[in-house]
């Protein structure tokens, strides 16, 4: 780097320190008056003190279930369905059921049995034994005990629930965590058990691998062991925290002591879990592209710069992200008209080349009467209260703000009405931001005093319990909107913070990483998490949101990316600006094959989202998804599934160029020269600049697409069949769709290929290749019409759309 950008760099970071410190005076106030807040209203206890259930009094057999009556508790077991059950310890401010999208389940068959020592209550695929402590067993159709909880205790405020776990046992989820893919495995600074707080925390800035809590905490979890898995989560969103060490605690300050408990392969449990709390919508196609954004883009000329150079550098680009430096006075819901004075045909102009305009929104409305949204607000009564019955005023960006309870339907109405105009002008998507809630301070919890007041659907309570769900109702109220004033289009939201069920509403990213290689591999235990917690649409800001990252980072950060669904790069305004090009050759180069083929695996990405809105399976999957039965692969954390095809291994060291990875079983040709490795081991992968290494299972039809042709890379396996399927629509809206159905089955001297289609959407593609990887083709029959002579070898033929091919291969 030259003395003359190293003193531009410098010059930047001091002017965005300056920017920081402005806000500090306010700070300062705010944080005094939260301390003082919360030490006059929240009454403090030095009983510690906890009540365990007692004795077992009596059980009675219930439709779906059973209640237990012990001497000083009451348990509810309700199965949902015949191996999802939700047990309900009654003490405690009951849930609002923000997190649950599906209410009525079909009756299960339930039965009751008592002995001396306990009772058991149970389904054909689940069985949950009581005991007259208080303790639960939970087994599954085998008679293998899964999980062994011990007795619940309940405090003067909230519940800690326990649970035994087996020295191999695995734990994963939590929503986004900073973290060891196995959150058992990491530890604090005295090298004791990591503990997890469960409250959503702006990071403020940057954040380094095992920073705890992070913007978006779910509490839900996966445990894996030798005898099974299984997933548990707590319908209480108070602030929590969770230890995993001999035991798994979970430690609420408040709430009813509500959870669901399912067993199955990881397939099952995420697929019962989004059942219940909700699968993501499909997204819009263009979603799936590359997204370009800094925090800096003031102007309408600048944006149009930065599209038109994607253009000249001939890169695919799908949407460009305004950070608050379009806005007026960083207010909500603004985009200044004097930098951007047509917006409307600006935003058409963008469309016209395939380029999305998405906004910032952030939740904090300027505290002044000249604000309309603040005068709207007031006479709504929708803004958040002390005890006192005054407004809540914090400083955010547009200084001292107030801030709506989304805890209020009407509030929620009301926000969503607010999105119309931008939507008018062709504003294509929004991203929520500090939205934890978050707000400026000095030291202590960056949020809302823990007294303010909140309508919670109208019975009432304060932010300790409404500060997790905060995000989560924004982005349903920025859903709602976006489905209201656009029905014609999908929704495209961004969402920093949330809770249980958020994918049904909102992508999210990982927010303000630091730009280190640590934090590189961070990224993929921090999303396969995210997808593990319900939340399949994810990504970070390629680089790093804070720092100025090597050639050699960015591109390895840009490679790895390319495979996440949310595909983005961010950053920081007191940093070097930073796009594909930056770092010039060769970089430029390779990061333009990575994103053509980011574009070309399209389809399959899209058959990935059809997915997840089928089934809550995230795109983005641990390696213990392909054999969750192979304890090699529950610590690996530096490699990732895409969908159940492709196996990306990351570099995530500098000057790297080549890595082990342990496979899982089959076979695994490499996707750039079709070397064919054994799995059930570990192996060594070239990785030279530019290219990481990237694993095809054999036995997978990957679908690709280029210039509207389709081609279907056949990646045999030995004698055996195997199903893929290909969904395809318009890319947007709600109509027509089709779902295309490949049977591969192969046989000693040939394979077949045949093709079901179902619904009405016309089929997309001008011409299908079909390219055979390994082996090579000497005759071939399209529709028992044969399109090569013997003896000419092959690996690929095209066609039409077909319903039967059969290959004879060497």
């Amino acid at each position: 780097m030259d003395i003359f950008k190293q003193i531009q760099l410098k010059l930047k970071f001091f002017l965005g320190s300056l920017f920081y410190l402005s806000y500090a005076p306010k700070a300062l106030i705010y944080t005094k008056r939260r301390d003082k807040l919360e030490r006059q209203f929240i009454a403090r206890t030095t009983d510690d003190g906890v009540s365990l259930p007692g004795k077992l009094i009596r059980a009675e057999a219930t439709a779906t279930g059973a209640n237990f009556y012990f001497e000083l508790a009451e348990l509810e077991v309700y199965f949902l369905a015949e191996d999802l059950v939700r047990v309900d310890w009654k003490q405690g401010i009951a849930p609002i059921p923000y997190g649950i999208a599906r209410q009525e389940w079909p009756e299960v068959e339930v039965k009751l049995t008592e002995t001396e020592t306990n009772c058991a209550v149970f389904t054909e695929r689940l069985k949950v034994i009581v005991e007259v402590d208080g303790k639960l067993k939970f087994s599954d159709r085998s008679g293998q005990i899964i999980r062994e909880e011990l007795p619940p205790q309940y405090k003067i405020e909230g519940w800690v629930h326990q649970a035994q776990l087996r020295p191999e046992e695995r734990i994963y989820g939590l929503g986004e965590r900073a973290s060891s893919l196995n959150l058992r495995a990491a530890k604090d600074e005295r090298q004791q058990s990591k503990t997890y707080r469960m409250w959503n925390y702006d990071a403020a800035g940057m954040y380094a691998p095992g920073s705890d809590p992070m913007y978006l905490c779910i509490p839900v979890y996966l445990g894996m062991h030798s005898l099974g898995s299984y997933l548990i989560f707590y319908e209480n969103s108070f602030d929590a925290n969770f230890t995993f060490g001999e035991t798994a605690t979970a430690d609420f300050t408040g709430g009813a002591l509500r959870y669901y408990f399912t067993v199955g392969s990881p397939k099952q449990l995420l697929e019962r879990y989004t059942e219940l709390t909700g699968h993501a919508p499909l997204p819009p196609r263009w979603a799936l592209g590359y997204h370009q954004s800094k925090w800096g883009y003031r102007t309408e000329a600048a944006v149009r710069e930065e599209a038109k150079a994607f253009q000249a550098h001939n890169l695919p680009l799908s949407a460009i992200h305004l950070d608050i430096d379009c806005q007026v006075g960083y207010r909500a819901f603004t985009i200044d008209p004097e930098r951007f004075p047509n917006l409307a045909s600006f935003t058409q102009e963008l469309a016209e080349i395939g380029v999305q305009f998405i906004a910032i929104l952030n939740p904090g409305i300027k505290y002044s009467r000249h604000s309309n949204l603040f005068l709207e607000g007031q006479i709504l009564d929708g803004f958040c209260k002390l005890p006192n019955g005054k407004l809540l005023v914090a400083p955010v960006w547009p200084g001292w703000c107030v801030f709506p309870d989304f805890t209020n339907p009407k509030v929620r109405s009301w926000w969503s009405r607010q999105y119309a105009y931008l939507l008018d002008v062709g504003v294509a998507g929004f991203w929520h931001d500090m939205n934890e809630p978050a707000a400026f301070i000095t030291d202590g919890d960056r949020s809302l005093p823990k007294v303010t007041q909140h309508y919670m659907e109208g019975r009432g309570g304060d932010h300790r319990e409404a500060h997790n769900i905060y995000g989560l109702l924004q982005a349903e109220a920025g859903y709602e909107s976006l489905r209201q004033y656009r029905p014609e289009k999908r929704p495209f939201i961004v969402s920093r913070a949330g809770w249980a069920g958020l994918q049904r509403y909102a992508w999210t990213w990982t927010g303000d990483v630091e730009c280190t290689w640590p934090a590189l591999r961070q990224t993929i235990s921090t999303v396969i998490g995210l997808g593990l917690s319900g939340i399949p649409y994810s990504g970070p800001d390629i680089g790093g949101f804070q720092g100025n990252p090597s050639a050699e980072l960015y591109l390895r950060w840009f490679q790895m990316a390319t495979f996440f669904t949310f595909y983005r790069t961010h950053s920081s305004n007191n940093v070097e600006h930073r796009t594909p090009w930056t770092y010039g050759e060769p970089y430029l180069s390779i990061i333009r094959s990575f994103l053509e083929l980011r574009y070309s695996l399209l389809p399959y990405f899209y058959t990935l989202s059809w997915e997840a809105t089928q089934k809550g399976y995230p795109p983005v999957r641990p390696l213990f998804w392909a054999a969750s039965d192979d304890m090699r692969l529950w610590d690996v954390e530096d490699a990732f599934m895409l969908g159940d095809a492709l196996l990306i291994c990351p570099i995530v060291q500098e000057k790297e160029r080549s890595r082990q990875v342990m496979l899982p079983p089959g076979n695994w040709y490499s996707f750039w020269d079709d070397t064919v490795f054994a799995g059930g081991k570990q192996v060594t992968l070239s990785a030279p600049l530019e290219n990481i290494p990237v694993l095809v299972k054999a036995g997978s039809i990957l679908p690709m697409e280029e210039n509207q042709q389709l081609t279907l890379h056949i990646y045999p396996s030995g004698e055996g069949e195997s199903l893929t399927q290909l969904y395809s629509d318009a890319g947007d809206g709600y109509g027509s769709s089709r779902l295309d159905t490949l049977h591969l089955v192969r046989f000693a001297d040939n394979l077949e290929l045949t093709r079901e289609e179902q619904g009405d959407y016309p089929f997309p593609y001008t011409s299908v290749k079909l390219h055979l990887h390994g082996l090579k083709i000497q005759q071939a029959w399209v529709d028992d019409v044969e399109v090569t002579s013997q003896g000419q070898e092959l690996d690929y033929i095209e066609c039409d759309r077909f319903f039967k091919i059969r290959l004879q291969i060497d």
